[in-house]
């Protein structure tokens, strides 16, 4: 069968959840159509999202669609919880957009419109709650066509004014309209591949108005990607089940996965079971082909983002916490078994930013608000049985340089040797860090150049300015030394942490001086100014004595 990747989103409270539940009874991947009030949700599989009624993790659920294998992706509706659904997203062949007609076009709404251009995927838009009193169904089409994108097109409409809707959006489709007075069924499909027309449909997820219409312009007017044979796949969740195995979930973009196959993470690492998910079960399979999304067991070193064989890494996430906060433990508790435990958590919340601050003695994490930190308290006590706490929260800072600048690291104890050049490059507005190399082999063997650019990708580096981590920049090895007999691989890694931060120490004595040039002037100014007036009050009073005179 052909395969899709669908995923579901929504702002919270928009009717997501129960748009996938009845999306899943209509098609018969289920039997009875549960409800989030009445926590029997197919897709809902946690306790915590049963008890809080939002959704937590993505999730997925595997469906036909005429002659197509559809796999929707149930992604998180409420902010806190945004990076795990910004993940799913680059897996996805096209999105579903819910939009609450009691709320129309929401400040989050906006922001997963952003996010779904940025990763060119097509949407269809599902106005929901369509059967509240209020609700108005031209007042909400313009409010879409307003706040996302004019080219939102209501195919709920009589079939004339629908194709003169869908002609307008293109100029060449326009041309052909006009010849024709028809649009294809064919041409529709590519528009909304191109994402030059959106589709619109309006109901009730809840009564099930409206819902199989829907089904039915996804079934005709989506078309399946073109795999290549050469394999590929695209790492976006690590997860853990019941039984603490780790599994690495991904979609097949290329070739054919299967059992005992090797898959490369930081070291190649054999596949040992491979499952499709579909709620809360799984079943097992020996292979998984192009447009299959898996779970698999096996390997231990793979990470959200991650590219395998002719697939890239992900771009860095549009959304990242804003807050930070110290993880205050119980008290008598290992420090380090807690840190090693909150890295598990971490693989799977990438987001989390685990460091141990050694200046403040403590553990912290970066999260996107309460909500979040509620769930994670749980997570910690179920999974490791130990309840602790969040600090105050402190908004995440970084920092950045203004000016290119060199900054050199040597590195000579007794017996030991290696010198690194690095050019430190501002990058642009969220580029994060970008490493590369441009030394000759000559000066300094590849192996060491390798070296020194694994230490530079290893580890957050602090500015210098508030401690906060660097960011939006280029960092280039332009030369370095190595002793044919005294250098060691460690001898990099310290000559390399301190040509950033000799490089990033640069940048305040430049800006002081410009702080200090600019205060004397401003004093200079002022006390020319002050001259001024005291001359004039001078003159003044020297005229008014003559005149008395």
């Amino acid at each position: 069968m052909k395969k899709l990747v669908i995923g579901i989103l929504a702002h919270v409270d928009a009717g997501k959840t129960t748009l996938s539940e009845s999306i899943l009874y209509l098609t018969g991947s289920i039997r009875k159509l549960g409800r989030v009030d009445n926590r029997d949700a197919f897709l809902d599989t946690y306790e915590l999202e049963r008890a809080r009624g939002i959704t937590i993790f993505s999730k997925q659920a595997v469906f036909t669609l005429g002659d197509t294998s559809v796999t929707l992706m149930d992604t998180p509706g409420h902010v806190d919880f945004s990076a795990e659904m910004e993940r799913t997203l680059q897996i996805l062949d096209y999105a579903i957009l819910v939009i609450s007609g009691a709320d129309g076009v929401q400040g989050h709404t906006e922001t997963l419109w952003r996010l779904l251009k940025k990763y060119r995927i097509p949407v269809f838009l599902f106005i929901n709650k369509m059967d509240q009193n209020g609700t108005d169904k031209g007042a909400l089409l313009e409010d879409v066509k307003s706040r996302l994108d004019g080219n939102c097109v209501d195919f709920g409409a009589d079939q004339e004014e629908l194709m003169e809707n869908i002609a307008v959006c293109e100029d060449h489709t326009l041309e052909s309209y006009l010849e024709s007075g028809t649009v294809e069924v064919p041409d529709i499909r590519k528009l909304i591949r191109k994402r030059n027309v959106f589709p619109c449909y309006f109901g009730s997820a809840l009564k099930l108005q409206g819902v199989e219409g829907f089904l039915a312009g996804m079934e005709n007017y989506t078309e399946c990607p073109d795999y290549s044979n050469r394999f590929g796949a695209k790492v976006f969740k690590i997860s853990r089940d019941e039984q603490g195995s780790r599994m690495t979930h991904l979609k097949i973009t290329g070739g054919t996965l299967r059992v005992r196959d090797m898959l490369a993470g930081r070291e190649e690492e054999k596949v040992n079971q491979i499952r499709i998910y579909s709620g809360a079960k799984f079943e097992a399979v020996s292979e998984a082909e192009a447009g299959t999304v898996c779970a698999v067991t096996g390997p231990l070193t793979t990470c959200a983002g991650q590219g395998i064989g002719m697939e890239e890494e992900s771009e860095l996430p549009v959304l990242e916490p804003v807050l930070t906060y110290q993880v205050i433990l119980p008290a008598g508790y290992d420090v380090s078994v807690m840190l090693k435990n909150l890295r598990q958590l971490e693989e799977e919340e990438p987001q989390l930013h685990i460091v141990w601050n050694e200046t403040l003695g403590e553990i912290q994490a970066q999260v996107m608000g309460e909500v979040q930190i509620e769930i994670l308290k749980s997570l910690v006590q179920e999974r490791f049985g130990v309840s602790v706490e969040f600090g105050t929260g402190n908004i995440v800072y970084k920092e950045t340089i203004l000016e290119p600048v060199e900054g050199v690291g040597h590195f000579e104890p007794l017996r030991h040797y290696a010198e690194v050049h690095l050019l430190l490059e501002p990058g642009e507005q969220g580029s994060g860090l970008q490493f590369e190399a441009r030394c000759s082999e000559d000066m300094l063997d590849r192996n060491w150049q390798r070296l020194v650019l694994t230490h530079l990708e290893e580890r957050r580096h602090k500015g210098v300015l508030t401690g906060a981590e660097i960011t939006d920049m280029k960092i280039t090895l332009v030369s370095g030394r190595a002793h044919i007999k005294h250098t060691e691989g460690g001898d990099f890694r310290q000559a390399t942490y301190r040509a950033v931060r000799q490089g990033l120490m640069e940048r305040p004595v430049g800006c002081w001086n410009r702080i200090i040039n600019f205060a004397w002037k401003f004093l200079q100014n002022l006390l020319d100014e002050l001259w001024q007036i005291l001359n004039g009050c001078r003159d003044g009073l020297t005229r008014r004595s003559r005149r008395g005179k």
